[in-house]
């Protein structure tokens, strides 16, 4: 049985994944060794894609698909609030 890098480990877990709004992917990077990439579906000027270390002992891990699952849910929930615009705590919010 051939072994499967990290980055194919994350790619096949990523693959169990479909969002209407963003698009799921993985990258090797020299400094955490694999990236969780979250990027909106359509372009929108302003917005940025959301990149988030998958450190290799994680990966590794025997519960890396339901941690995966939790890592996946939190990258994409602070993604999403990140995109805010304006909220009450904004120095521009009108009192």
């Amino acid at each position: 049985m051939q072994a499967v890098s990290p980055l194919e480990k994350v790619e096949r877990e990523l693959r169990r994944y479909e969002h209407p709004l963003v698009d799921f992917s993985a990258r090797e990077t020299p400094e955490s060794g694999v990236e969780l990439v979250i990027a909106l579906k359509i372009d929108v000027p302003g917005v940025h894609t959301y990149y988030a270390p998958l450190h290799p002992r994680d990966i590794e891990q025997s519960q890396f698909t339901w941690n995966f699952q939790r890592y996946l849910y939190d990258c994409l929930h602070d993604y999403l609030v990140e995109l805010f615009t304006r909220t009450p705590q904004s120095r521009d919010a009108a009192s």
